[in-house]
Parts: C-alpha cells; structure tokens; sequence
C-alpha cells in the first residue's frame, strides 16, 4: 500500500486511557485494530493477534490501539458491554468507540472511523508509521510473521525520515 496520511480518528468514548489522537501519537508507530466484540473472526483471531502483540512488542514505543466500530447489532455491543468485554478479556491498551454521524446508528448504521478509512469490515488491522502516514490497512487476519516483519520495519524506521 502507499503511504498516505492516516485520517483522524472519530472517538465517542475511551477505555484504558484519555483521549487519543494520531496527532498525539505522533512520533510512535501504531498499530490500530477496529473489530466488533460480536465478530467472530475478531474474537477468535485478531483480539488475541493484538495482545500478543502488546505482550511481543511491550519493550518498544508501538503504540497499541483497539477501535470498537459497530456496524451491526448496535443495541447489543454498546459501551457498558463493551467495558465487561475488556475486563473480562483482559484487555488493557486503549480501546476507542468509534463515533457515529450525529450520534445516531440508528440514522447512520456506519461509524465515522469506519467510513474514513472506508473499512470493508471487521476486523481491520492498520498500521501507521511514526510520521502519521497509514502504511498498511488489511481487513480479515494478516499472518502474524508478517505482521511481525511489518511492525520490525516501522519501528526502525527514524521519526523525522
């Protein structure tokens, strides 16, 4: 994929941390995962994909950031379920709800991170270099080697290349 400036994200809520930006990662690769805690290619691979990356990669400056963005059964995957989800997952890096045009699913069923990045579903994993650049978006499971290998290349990369 070209690189091209990763679009900014649209949060209505945040879990693990305060409220991020790209703009504030600036400087740090990041990984960004958007899944559904209702999908099940999220639940059986990429969740876990990512907090063994959390755990592979704790000792450098990868930022790990998870979006929630709820396509489908909206009533069912709110911020209260997903809260349990996360505690009871275990999951601990910052975990975004992606936020809806006029905060209304009903009215608009696509969340705003969704449509930016025009996302074919969940999960979709992105990578985004230290320079804010969206250098890798895959929707489905990208094999972890490969992940891995592309995650090496980023943080070697310098922040002012």
């Amino acid at each position: 994929m070209n690189a091209r400036p990763a679009p900014a994200w649209s949060v209505s809520h945040w879990f693990n941390a305060d409220a991020l930006t790209l703009e504030s990662l600036r400087g740090r690769p990041v990984l960004l995962h958007a899944f559904q805690m209702l999908c099940p290619g999220c639940v059986q691979h990429a969740l876990p994909q990512s907090q063994k990356v959390a755990a592979a990669f704790a000792q450098t400056d990868l930022a790990i950031v998870g979006l929630h963005t709820v396509f489908e059964h909206h009533h069912a995957m709110g911020p209260d379920s997903l809260a349990v989800y996360l505690h009871e997952n275990r999951i601990g890096y910052p975990v975004g709800v992606d936020a809806y045009r006029d905060d209304d699913p009903a009215a608009h069923p696509l969340p705003l991170t969704m449509q930016a990045y025009a996302m074919q579903g969940t999960p979709t994993l992105c990578l985004i270099d230290r320079r804010g650049n969206l250098r890798r978006q895959h929707f489905g499971l990208l094999d972890d080697l490969r992940l891995g290998a592309e995650i090496a290349t980023l943080l070697a990369e310098p922040a002012d290349a």
